[in-house]
């Protein structure tokens, strides 16, 4: 199997050339303000390490106040050394302030490195909580039973009605003579006499009259 071949990362290289550079501005100005030694290299290490917890703490916990403070403060210390050191600062000759800035800065980066490890990280905002009721849920449908099946109705009796029978005798003569009666009204009329036509024809009580109809029929 074929070893890759070593490619240059120009993105790399010019990190590491400007990290030098500014590792060696930074060395140069605490020098001049009094700082000597192994101290003045001690000054570049702490302003990047400070400068990258910084940067870390914004990419694993997102924006927060005090992460853009510490994160500012360790750049313009960075690039402050870098602008101090391109001959518009005498560093034979450096300002009273900027050797107090110079002598304040490891107790400043030793409580920001603190901050930056050991604070929580601020909360995300909870999500609006919806003001609209949570729908209940449906009631369940009751499966009726089937019941037993509901009887016929049953059909209606009819009563059969007793054929008429005379209630009293009636003579054979007065039945015919009702017979003719019957039959002549039935030709003018085209209709069965009633019993009360022919009770009023006859000239009958009623009882009479029905025991008449009922022989003619």
């Amino acid at each position: 199997m074929a070893r890759p071949a070593l490619r240059i990362d120009a993105v790399l290289i010019q990190a590491v050339i400007a990290g030098a550079l500014s590792f060696a501005h930074l060395h140069d100005l605490a020098a001049a303000a009094g700082q000597t030694g192994w101290k003045a290299w001690a000054y570049p290490v702490s302003v990047d390490l400070l400068l990258v917890a910084a940067w870390r703490r914004l990419r694993a916990d997102g924006p927060s106040r005090l992460a853009w403070c510490w994160f500012l403060i360790a750049l313009v210390a960075s690039l402050g050394a870098n602008v101090a050191t391109a001959g518009l600062l005498d560093l034979g000759d450096v300002p009273p302030w900027l050797r107090i800035l110079v002598a304040a800065w490891p107790a400043l980066a030793f409580m920001g490195g603190t901050l930056l490890t050991h604070s929580p990280a601020e909360p995300s905002p909870a999500p609006p909580v919806s003001s609209a009721p949570t729908p209940a849920p449906a009631p369940e449908t009751a499966v009726a039973e089937p019941g037993p099946e509901p009887e016929p109705p049953a059909a209606p009796q009819i009563e059969e009605r007793p054929a008429l029978s005379p209630a009293v005798p009636v003579p054979a003569a007065l039945v015919d003579h009702a017979r003719k009666v019957a039959d002549d009204h039935h030709a003018r009329t085209g209709a069965p006499i009633d019993t009360d036509t022919l009770r009023a024809r006859l000239g009958v009580p009623p009882h009479l009259a029905d025991a008449i109809a009922a022989q003619l029929v």
